[in-house]
């Protein structure tokens, strides 16, 4: 991992000079930019967030130290909508960027981080975009860009939001491994899995531990059924990925996702129970929403099966239950109706329809237009919740293929198709599970036969006898 942080004047060798004079406040910029590229904390700088802390206190009047405290209060959680303080600070950030003597590069990450502050992702990503046109090889506004998009479901403007600033980069260049996990994750978004795979491949060649080019692979090997694969893989490379903390978690949910595509409900419970849920509150703040995703999703989908996993909903819920009026994302939003819904506190989800409601009508934003795109999503999940299966299917089958606008990777929009799959075989009616059936061959051309394909059609023909 890279670890020789580079001072004011190898910024500048590079043509992306920082408006500081301390060499400290850069060597801190490029600490916390690795970390975030890696999702990893180094403790020889005591983590992430201690790096950012050190970057400011070593130039209180560096632009972009300030510009990183934002960014990092706004991966954490926070909107300045809802936040009165971070409204000031970003406000201030705002006015001081526009006397300070900084670049026009800089000026232009300040505005970006505001937009994003402010829940205009969509904004945001435009924004670090034109500083990419200039300066391709700042891996900030990549990474920024990237991740935005993952959670707006802007699936290929996140393969080619890459592809286009690569060619710019030399292999020897500090951070150049990572960007090939994020390109391979971009192709495998957009089905292209053979040159995912390659890229990811090349990736770990370069950083065994980069776990994003992990991820990547791991995603590589679910969409085309490779179940065993995938296993071997991560147990064999544990020691490497485990090391990024802020992401480790999510390798292990795909770990029990290859559980529950092998029928092997058991092991998927084990892998939650040992790893998912005891990393749940392990790792940085910034990955909160992926955590609530992780531990949601995969009790649900156990639950559709006809598991029965007693009480670990209550943990879900007690996680997200102080966050419950946050709205960062739509899609985490979701997520916390169906802990509100698998841990049985009914009063509690109809608290969180009513504030996304009020969210909806006193806010503005792109990411306010996506929680209102998305309110059928939440009805269904309610209706699916009273038992009013058909309905639940009627009103989420017409939009399936409209949910990738809602955010998240194929893997995590998956717990929408298995939704759709369960509310249909559950309805009454020869529609609905000739509907079912069809649904699952659907799943059965994508995917190849698995155990849980042949579970679920063996349910099919048990709801034709019933």
């Amino acid at each position: 991992m890279h670890s020789n942080w580079r001072d004011c004047q190898e910024w500048r060798s590079e043509g992306l000079p920082l408006s500081t004079t301390s060499n400290e406040a850069c060597k801190m910029y490029d600490a916390t930019l690795a970390q975030l590229l890696g999702f990893y904390n180094d403790s020889s700088v005591g983590g992430m967030q201690k790096s950012a802390d050190k970057m400011v206190e070593a130039d209180p009047n560096f632009i972009m130290g300030q510009t990183w405290s934002c960014l990092l209060k706004r991966y954490s959680g926070q909107l300045t909508w809802r936040d009165a303080e971070f409204q000031t600070n970003v406000d201030d950030l705002v006015k001081r960027a526009e006397t300070a003597e900084i670049t026009g590069r800089e000026r232009k990450h300040v505005n970006a981080a505001k937009l994003f502050a402010d829940g205009y992702s969509i904004e945001a990503c435009l924004a670090w975009e034109k500083i990419l046109v200039d300066y391709p090889t700042d891996a900030l506004a990549v990474k920024l860009a990237h991740d935005t998009y993952l959670d707006l479901g802007y699936q290929r403007q996140m393969r080619d939001s890459v592809a286009r600033v690569l060619p710019y980069w030399k292999t020897t260049k500090p951070l150049y491994g990572y960007l090939l996990g994020m390109y391979s994750f971009g192709l495998v978004e957009t089905d292209l899995y053979a040159p995912a795979e390659t890229m990811a491949r090349k990736g770990l060649e370069m950083n065994k531990q980069d776990i994003w080019s992990s991820h990547a692979l791991v995603h590589v090997l679910e969409m085309t059924a490779r179940y065993e694969e995938g296993i071997k893989f991560l147990n064999s490379t544990r020691n490497d990925w485990t090391t990024c903390d802020a992401l480790a978690y999510h390798n292990f949910w795909h770990w029990a996702l290859y559980y529950l595509e092998k029928g092997d409900f058991d092991g998927a419970l084990g892998i939650y129970d040992a790893e998912v849920l005891q990393r749940h509150n392990l790792g940085c703040k910034s990955e909160q929403g992926v955590k609530l995703h992780d531990a949601a999703s995969l009790l649900a989908r156990l639950e559709m099966e006809g598991i029965n996993v007693g009480d670990r909903w209550d943990d879900v819920y007690e996680y997200c239950r102080p966050i419950i009026d946050s709205h960062v994302r739509c899609f985490t939003d979701i997520h916390m109706l169906m802990a509100c819904h698998g841990a049985k506190q009914k009063e509690l989800g109809q608290n969180l329809m009513e504030s996304i409601r009020d969210y909806i009508r006193n806010t503005k934003g792109s990411n306010r237009d996506i929680t209102q795109s998305g309110l059928p999503v939440f009805e269904a999940f309610e209706a699916y919740n009273d038992e009013d299966y058909g309905r639940a299917v009627d009103i989420i089958h017409p939009i399936r293929y409209d949910l990738v606008k809602l955010g998240g990777s194929n893997a995590q929009r998956d717990v929408f198709n298995m939704f759709l799959i369960h509310a249909a075989l559950r309805a009454p009616g020869r529609y609905y599970q000739n509907l079912a059936r069809q649904l699952i061959l659907e799943r059965e051309a994508l995917r190849q036969k698995t155990p849980l394909i042949d579970q679920l059609m063996a349910k099919t023909v048990t709801a034709h006898m019933d």
